[in-house]
């Protein structure tokens, strides 16, 4: 009798773990593009079959509801009607409006200031969702209970962010059960301590789909040092990292299937630079922001020499002849990352923006390790 107990035993434990492996073989990530709403939208441009989500950037808060930015109703409307069409090639694709943005946050704070105004922002972004016939709402407040750009602040941000997802929550289930739909909510959170110190993902992620970490701009046109802006882990500077970061949402209170990891398709460039150890953490004066294609372009330069901090899992580009230093990720940097998202059980990777990266090479990158084809694969 002992022994057909253990046989079942681990005859039971083996099936679990034969299922287990299937379930995460089976597993789908998603891959969250953003789109700026103000430049040219190509569809055929968009590869559309790489996608899961795309966010369209940005719709405003201004004088208490959910609007199209100043001036741009009508571009918005054919914009939206482009990325419908990308349903054609891939049916699962989910579009959402991404609200707010660095310089369009202004309007949160006094927006869910009371119940009243919160309905007030719910009723209007419900039907922003519906004139568009779009599948969910990303909220991108920058930041709460923090002053962001210039932005109206208030400590009671806290509770309010948490209280404007619930009602949002309610409403999207509400509409949503009248045409058996699910419909997404979303939002992009900081990248940094500060921010979730200032408020309460742990009750805020009951209400959201999922989480798009901003883990990058760790290093900006602010700092006189160079220095990674998205490194995967930590290695001197100022010590932060994706790694950090994902681990401090888990420290708040966020479930990990519930975290996508948000990455840049755009480099930043110091000049007149230190050339001791070529560059990195040393003094300069910020230059400007690239896009991929022409960080790419650069490493095609013979001025300027590729190097790698395989402490942080990270490239960084260096030209003596024009003292000039470069932060960027690239194919070799994002496959790494994308293992990492695997690793911690992560819900997918998200990204920064789609039209700076004409190459392509960055999003492939994300695909290639996170399509359900090389999951199993492997």
């Amino acid at each position: 009798m002992k022994y057909w107990l253990i046989a079942c035993f681990f005859l039971s434990f083996s099936c679990t773990q034969t299922k287990n492996g299937q379930e995460s073989e089976s597993k789908t990530y998603h891959i969250v593009g953003y789109v700026a709403g103000w430049k040219e939208l190509n569809p055929k441009k968009i590869p559309a079959e790489k996608l899961t989500h795309i966010n369209y950037a940005f719709a405003n808060v201004a004088d208490g509801i959910v609007t199209n930015m100043e001036g741009r109703a009508v571009r918005d409307s054919a914009n939206f009607q482009k990325l419908q069409e990308l349903k054609k090639r891939n049916p699962a694709l989910k579009i959402l409006v991404s609200i707010g943005g660095w310089t369009h946050s202004k309007g949160f704070s006094d927006a869910v200031l009371t119940e009243e105004s919160r309905k007030k922002l719910t009723d209007s972004g419900i039907d922003f969702l519906l004139k568009y016939k779009l599948d969910g709402l990303d909220f991108d407040w920058e930041y709460p209970a923090l002053q962001g750009d210039n932005n109206v602040v208030r400590p009671e941000d806290k509770e309010n962010f948490v209280a404007m997802l619930k009602s949002f929550r309610e409403a999207l289930d509400s509409v949503g059960s009248l045409n058996n739909t699910h419909y997404l909510s979303t939002i992009a959170s900081g990248g940094f301590r500060n921010y979730l110190e200032l408020n309460n993902l742990g009750e805020a992620h009951e209400y959201l789909d999922f989480i798009n970490i901003m883990a990058y701009d760790f290093y900006t046109a602010g700092d006189a040092i160079t220095g990674h802006h998205a490194n995967l882990f930590p290695n001197g500077g100022k010590g932060r990292s994706a790694q950090t970061t994902v681990e401090e949402h888990l420290e708040f209170g966020v479930p990990a299937e519930k975290l996508v990891l948000g990455v840049p398709f755009y480099g930043r460039m110091w000049k007149g630079v230190d050339p001791t150890d070529n560059g990195l953490f040393k003094k300069g004066k910020f230059e400007m922001g690239l896009p991929y294609h022409q960080v790419f372009a650069l490493s095609r330069n013979s001025a300027y020499s590729r190097f790698w901090d395989s402490k942080a899992s990270a490239p960084y580009l260096f030209s003596l002849l024009d003292s000039a230093w470069v932060t960027f990720e690239d194919p070799e940097s994002l496959a790494l990352k994308m293992e990492f998202v695997k690793k911690k059980g992560l819900a997918g990777a998200m990204f920064w923006e789609m039209s700076e990266d004409n190459t392509g090479a960055l999003l492939d990158a994300l695909h290639e390790v996170l399509s359900p084809k090389s999951v199993n694969e492997n």
